[in-house]
């Protein structure tokens, strides 16, 4: 009997709606009916540093982290856990680097570190385009992640049954983002967070258990199962190219710092020594759960095979490895269980993107550069409209990558973020030379060239797993533009800086941003009416 055969739709719908209903309630519970600003962006910075942690680890473990991972691991054994690593390695240049003096240096989002020194209209509007950019990005593999999982677990076949289940998530991320704000956003990344943990960890010790806590032994049944046999343990199965292989690296380990919805989530907390405490929360907690994915990963290699998660008749391909791993070792119940909290998972992720692409729309092109700054009164509802555009969207492009494996697809979105954002926030925050033009060729540079990059490889046209296989417009042979686009962008930071002149009260303003930085004085909290 296939092991398809065995999924029970009726039992994963019942367990789907149990968890939309109550999270739905929780954020109805802790939603207002008038907020302001600070309350609808930055949950009333009310959040403790551990709370703010449990959640940046909710809002950071992904579908890719779940479910792409381990199809990744499953299918291309070491060079699937390169996306572990990478995405674990990136959390210790977010803490050194950038954690602390963001939050004393910001109020709302990115583009506040972005234009304190900096001409505020064209510098908030190249951070808000960025971030756009980047949410987008995101969002399309958080989307594409739920339409394949929601396909298997309900046994829909065809491009239009999937794409309804990706609309259904869309909306239900709008609500909770309109209805909830980051307060709400925030307690559904932390339920999630706690029940992906847990989740993750009990489906690792029943693996572990089948093979005599011997991980040696599941490698050998891994290595057993698959086609490719002991290739699955070296370099190059999936990552031939040294060269792509290194990009995607160099993407996953700079991309974590850039990313808004990740730097958003330390505007909630009320000091700097908080969001320092939130970083150490979330290393840990995002540490121990990638050690699970390798389990899981080899795991669904050995017991499910690398070769039903490759059949494209498979239901969510890659992606569908977890759930069927669940389903193989413990029955539809607990597939239906884990199949649910990966489903939160997309869900707690969505909203925080849908709300950081929101606020940075909001806050740095509205009120900021349509208004001037003169009135930021309808902050927040521009905000909720905004909200529904992104879902819209969001939803359209889900439908289209059908079929990618999401942690492939949100490692684009990481060299979106290390392109166009990382530099100019490091250049803010550390060299005082560094000026409006210097922000304006490295914002813009790195954004769009990497996009172009993107829409000229491998990744888009010209392969079987291309967004776009049946045509072929790929120049460029990468299939990640990190090792590219992240240079140039330092580059073009520097020339730009270089071949203008500062702001007038250039000094003045670094020298305030420098002791702001390092020492709080002034901090967002402190401002805040």
């Amino acid at each position: 009997m296939n092991v398809i055969d065995q999924i029970n739709p009726v039992i994963n719908m019942i367990v789907f709606g149990a968890f939309v209903v109550l999270t739905m309630a929780i954020v109805l519970r802790v939603s207002k009916k008038q907020v302001s600003s600070t309350e609808f962006f930055a949950g009333g910075r009310s959040f403790s540093g551990p709370q703010n942690g449990i959640a940046i680890s909710g809002d950071y473990l992904s579908a890719a982290s779940f479910l792409g991972i381990c199809g990744a691991i499953a299918v291309a054994g070491y060079d699937g856990f390169l996306y572990s690593v990478g995405f674990l390695v990136a959390w210790l240049v977010a803490l050194l680097l950038v954690a602390e003096l963001l939050r004393n240096t910001g109020r709302f989002t990115m583009a506040d570190v972005l234009s304190f020194r900096l001409k505020q209209r064209p510098v908030r509007m190249a951070a808000a385009i960025a971030t756009l950019a980047v949410c987008f990005f995101y969002l399309i593999a958080q989307m594409a992640g739920a339409g394949g999982l929601v396909a298997l677990l309900m046994g829909f076949s065809g491009r239009f049954a999937t794409g309804a289940t990706v609309a259904v998530v869309g909306v239900v991320m709008i609500f909770y983002v309109i209805v909830g704000g980051m307060k709400g956003t925030t307690w559904v990344q932390i339920i999630k967070a706690v029940l992906l943990v847990s989740g993750a960890g009990i489906l690792t010790i029943v693996v572990l258990a089948m093979f005599g806590f011997n991980f040696g032994t599941l490698l050998d049944q891994a290595v057993a199962n698959s086609p490719d046999g002991e290739a699955i343990l070296a370099p190059g199965l999936r990552y031939a190219n040294p060269i792509d292989f290194l990009s995607l690296g160099l993407a996953l380990v700079l991309g974590t710092a850039g990313l808004p919805h990740v730097l958003m989530r330390f505007y909630t907390v009320p000091t700097s020594k908080e969001a320092r405490r939130s970083v150490v929360w979330a290393i840990w907690i995002i540490g121990v759960f990638y050690l699970f994915t390798l389990v899981l990963g080899f795991g669904a290699g050995a017991l499910v095979g690398p070769e039903l998660l490759s059949d494209p008749a498979t239901p969510g391909g890659e992606n569908a490895a977890a759930p069927l791993l669940a389903l193989v070792i413990g029955g539809p119940v607990l597939m239906a269980i884990i199949s649910a909290i990966a489903f939160a998972t997309i869900l707690a992720v969505v909203a925080g993107l849908a709300i950081t692409a929101a606020t940075s729309f909001a806050h740095d092109i509205y009120a900021s550069v349509i208004k001037n700054g003169e009135s930021s009164a309808n902050e927040v509802k521009v905000a909720r409209i905004t909200v529904v555009v992104i879902g819209l969207l969001s939803i359209g492009g889900g439908i289209a990558a059908q079929g990618q494996n999401v942690a492939f697809l949100v490692a684009l979105a990481f060299a979106v973020a290390a392109s166009a954002n990382l530099p100019t926030i490091l250049f803010s925050l550390f060299w005082r030379r560094f000026n409006t033009t210097g922000a304006l060729w490295s914002m813009y540079g790195g954004l769009i060239s990497c996009v172009v990059l993107i829409l000229l490889s491998p990744s888009v046209s010209g392969g079987p797993k291309s967004m776009i296989p049946n045509v072929d417009f790929a120049i460029f042979p990468l299939s990640n533009p990190g090792i590219v686009s992240i240079p140039l962008a330092f580059l073009l930071g520097i020339i730009g800086t270089l071949a203008s002149k500062p702001e007038a009260d250039h000094d003045a303003k670094a020298a305030e941003m420098e002791v702001r930085s390092f020492t709080g004085a002034n901090a967002a909290g402190a401002s805040d009416h």
